[in-house]
């Protein structure tokens, strides 16, 4: 199957997609297209296109556009013909999968071809529409319900599946060095820190995890490598497991000041944990107080109506205490059990961000000193030992009370909740393991341990 061949039929297997969004698309040129296309062609082929074909493919594809703009003003103009036309087209599709299904399983090499096109161009539109995803994420939009299927998938399996790429990532390592020794020695060992370090345990961590492996083969009189697996694993969960609460609640009148830098996913979060407390019969509000970034009051209003709980906000660039303020006070008048405050992505390198921040702390005790107060610090899990470093320096001016690590499921870094744990001893109270409101879990150092180590 030729160039063309192959740019053709991607263009008619997306006609009906590109009448419905004639306008959206209005603006690619077909320049673009045709050389986007011969860039894949390139890497598949290992195959230069000529500019010449380029050229051709141009005039055709531009011709192709021509037709399709051509049914779309027909349909506009004349849309009960295009509804018969289209009738009469299913019926034929019909007739024609009834024919398929009489005939016996034969592939002639033209089949297999347009399979395999059909297949790329599937693939393509699906990292096209995950990248969309993405950036409406950060744009401030709300991701779409999760599918069906993995809201039937219980606590354990979410997790465990959450936590695949991190686990590869120690263990694989793991497996890799002690595959190479036939006893346990210093060399092992060395091996062993360094691939702890790359699985982002950190330095400070793996100096601890290593010392009492040595300690304990020595005391167990151990020689066997393979010993070592066990050892690590007990090792690891005895640091996430010790000093933990058996279960953390909040306990009504609440007020939640949600901190972090931009980009970490804290105002989808917060959404999230005010599904998650409506969803447990707890009244809450939310508070917009981050009023600096484009589009966060509206995302975080787009999450309020989802959840069915009031928000309370002013105007963009408004004062951030001011909101607070006034939140605080409504969430008191109400009785409201939960109340969250959003707040702006602050640099920890900004002085006058953290000012801000303790001028919030200062509003909320002064106005609801009966309240409980929660400082949740949101960390995105797949920048590693920077979110440690953030971490670090926002406890220095900040009373913070737990931590939200979010995207582990996208990350094989993981192992920053071992060192964080270990290293800052503040309770991690929240992990994001998928994109849906039921993959926003509670933190349970056993459950976590056990779904890291399981296979």
């Amino acid at each position: 199957m030729g160039f063309f061949d192959f740019l053709k039929g991607a263009e008619y297997r997306n006609k009906e997609e590109d009448v419905k969004t004639e306008e959206t698309n209005a603006e690619e040129s077909v320049e673009q297209i045709v050389h986007e296309v011969a860039d894949e062609i390139e890497e598949e082929t290992n195959e230069p296109v000529s500019d010449e074909v380029v050229s051709e493919v141009v005039e055709n594809v531009t011709q192709i556009e021509n037709e399709i703009n051509d049914d779309v003003t027909e349909h506009v103009n004349n849309p009960e013909a295009f509804e018969e036309e289209e009738s009469e087209e299913i019926e034929e599709e019909t007739s024609e999968e009834a024919t398929e299904e009489e005939q016996p399983e034969e592939a002639n090499e033209e089949a297999v071809e347009e399979a395999e096109t059909e297949e790329t161009v599937e693939e393509t539109e699906n990292e096209e529409e995950e990248t969309e995803e993405s950036d409406t994420e950060e744009n401030g939009e709300v991701e779409d319900e999760q599918p069906e299927e993995e809201h039937k998938l219980g606590f354990f399996a979410r997790l465990k599946l959450g936590l695949e790429k991190t686990k590869k990532n120690i263990f694989g390592g793991i497996e890799s060095v002690l595959g190479g020794f036939t006893k346990i020695d210093d060399d092992l060992f060395d091996e062993l820190e360094e691939a702890l370090i790359m699985a982002d345990l950190g330095v400070d961590t793996t100096l601890k995890v290593i010392e009492n492996l040595k300690k304990r083969v020595k005391k167990e009189h151990a020689e066997d490598p393979a010993l070592i697996t066990g050892m690590l694993q007990d090792e690891i969960a005895e640091i996430l497991v010790e000093g933990a609460e058996e279960e953390f609640k909040i306990v009504p009148p609440t007020v939640i000041l949600v901190i972090g830098v931009n980009g970490v996913g804290k105002t989808t979060t917060i959404g999230k944990l005010a599904a998650n407390y409506k969803a447990e019969g707890k009244s809450v509000m939310l508070a917009a107080a981050d009023t600096f970034r484009a589009a966060a009051i509206d995302q975080l209003k787009i999450w309020g109506e989802r959840s069915g709980v009031d928000v309370i906000c002013h105007e963009e660039n408004s004062d951030p205490a001011a909101v607070v303020f006034d939140a605080v006070n409504a969430a008191k008048n109400r009785k409201t059990d939960v109340l969250i405050c959003d707040t702006a992505g602050r640099l920890h390198n900004k002085k006058n961000l953290m000012d801000e921040l303790k001028k919030i702390a200062r509003v909320i005790g002064r106005e609801y000193p009966e309240a409980n107060t929660e400082v949740f610090l949101v960390l995105d899990a797949t920048t590693g030992q920077n979110a440690l470093q953030q971490a670090k320096l926002f406890n220095e001016v900040a009373d913070i009370t737990g931590l939200i690590l979010t995207k582990l499921d996208g990350t094989a870094k993981g192992g920053i909740v071992i060192a964080i744990k270990n290293e800052l001893n503040i309770p991690v109270r929240y992990i994001g393991v998928g994109e849906g409101i039921a993959d926003l879990q509670e933190f349970n150092p056993s459950e976590f341990a056990k779904a890291l180590f399981e296979k």
